[in-house]
């Protein structure tokens, strides 16, 4: 039996769970005051990841706060899962998964992701943080409350003066906790301390047997050096605990901005960049552009078509003259591209939203092993797809939107650019399950003026970034 797979025995076993932890269920409530303290009715969380949820003290919180949220709760033990299941029967908007928060195996992403009490468990915390985090959407926000560094420090004193060696785990000072975040400064830790008081020392005893919290570092006390430190616990007249509690909540970064790509092409991805720009007062970036032999720079045309201030106009991260795929273009230049290398400028949402144009398609080259596709990913934005209106398109569309799928984009939505084809549309609405931004008609001759007409047809930023999950 592994380590981890004792632990989620114990927690099975605890049939005396909700009778027993009386902290448990305090500092859930506190956790969820907090949570949805952040929240207003016009921006509640609608998907909710809740890691270790026990018999479901935070679970049913949530759903009191949060009614038309879907939670997905779960837990490293199937009994207590099953007991979360027997509590909230007729609950239509909740999943019940066993998973272990080292490696979260479920679909994100997340408005909320929370845990009441089971991050002590983590065996690398930071490391544990940083896969959540990745589960959370823009604007999401995660919530955790755990122990710290001073907890059970009577019953800890109580092996002191009986001579035993304290078998239970450490716990991290608040100060530790926030160096752990994911994000340096984007979140904070506030300290409480919570007051047990068990009927007798034995009482805490068995009540910690009956949750199933009796882990320890070291060997357990033998039963005689039980005995010893039962009494020097109980020397100095009633018995109590201390539980230093940490809170924390984090909230991730919003959409930065979008990344438009195609399906093809000379589909129109730098016309619709540059309406994307004019519609959203928005800053613009062309990570990787080729061609430049044979004609100026997409980022020289976005300016000119919408007056850009060039301090919003973001230099590549490599140009080539060749009019190929990135990849080839570079190696035409007796160069290859690093892609680690390629970051996104340093943008900050007080400027607006930021539009980022790939180069061709989400297949097109960059490096070896590496596409335009993994660049998105690792960018992590949310896309706007260009797409001709013309026969064929329903193909080439629905194969682009299952592929950024596949790698856990979301799409922002489809621009198609050309005559208004109805019968496409509906296609690619329905099959893609997704939103049509705008359609674009060929407007001739293309400058400022025609920018400007087609930049009134698109949704404005707000509208773009509120639909993203």
């Amino acid at each position: 039996m592994t380590h981890k797979d004792s632990i989620a025995a114990r927690f099975g076993a605890a049939q005396g769970y909700e009778q027993a932890a009386r902290v448990q269920r305090i500092v859930a409530g506190e956790l969820a005051r907090r949570i949805t303290a952040c929240h207003t009715p016009g921006n509640a969380p609608a998907r909710i990841l809740e890691i270790g949820c026990g018999t479901g003290f935070l679970t049913r919180e949530l759903r009191r706060q949060f009614p038309q949220a879907h939670i997905t709760a779960t837990d490293i033990a199937p009994a207590m899962l099953a007991r979360t299941a027997r509590r909230m029967a007729d609950d239509g908007r909740l999943s019940l998964c066993r998973m272990d928060a080292d490696a979260p195996d479920v679909d994100g992403p997340f408005d909320l992701i929370c845990s009441s009490m089971a991050m002590q468990w983590f065996p690398d915390r930071a490391r544990t943080l940083h896969a959540l985090a990745g589960l959370l959407a823009p604007g999401g926000q995660m919530a955790m409350a755990t122990l710290c560094a001073g907890s059970f420090r009577q019953w800890r004193d109580a092996y002191a003066r009986a001579g035993v060696v304290y078998p239970m785990p450490d716990y991290p000072a608040i100060e530790q906790l926030q160096a752990e975040w994911p994000v340096p400064g984007a979140g904070m830790w506030h300290e409480t301390e919570v007051i047990d008081t068990p009927a007798t020392p034995l009482a805490f005893v068995q009540e910690l047997r009956a949750i199933g919290a009796t882990h320890t570092d070291h060997a357990p006390a033998t039963a005689g050096q039980l005995r010893r430190v039962l009494a020097a616990a109980g020397a100095d007249g009633p018995f109590s605990v201390s539980y230093q509690v940490g809170y924390g909540l984090f909230r991730r970064a919003r959409w930065p901005g979008v990344f438009v790509t195609g399906t093809d092409t000379d589909v129109g991805k730098t016309v619709t960049a540059a309406t994307l720009v004019k519609a959203w007062d928005a800053a613009y970036w062309k990570p990787l552009q080729s061609g430049t032999d044979d004609a100026p720079s997409d980022s020289t045309g976005v300016r000119q078509l919408t007056g850009l201030d060039p301090a919003r106009l973001y230099p590549p991260a490599a140009t080539f003259g060749a009019s190929l795929s990135p990849e080839d273009a570079a190696h035409v230049a007796h160069t290859r591209i690093d892609p680690a290398a390629i970051t996104l400028p340093r943008h900050t949402a007080g400027d607006g939203p930021l539009v980022v144009e790939g180069a061709g398609g989400v297949f097109v080259p960059i490096a070896e092993h590496y596409l335009m596709i993994d660049l998105m990913a690792r960018l992590a934005l949310p896309v706007v797809l260009v797409a001709r209106s013309q026969l064929g398109t329903i193909n080439h569309t629905l194969l682009s939107l299952a592929a950024l799928r596949a790698r856990g984009l979301h799409v922002a939505g489809v621009i198609l650019n050309g005559p208004a084809e109805p019968h496409g549309r509906s296609a690619i609405e329905r099959h893609g399950r997704v939103r049509i931004l705008a359609e674009f008609p060929t407007v001739t001759p293309m400058g400022p003026d025609a920018v400007t007409q087609l930049a009134a047809r698109l949704p404005t930023w707000e509208q773009v970034a509120g639909n993203a999950p």
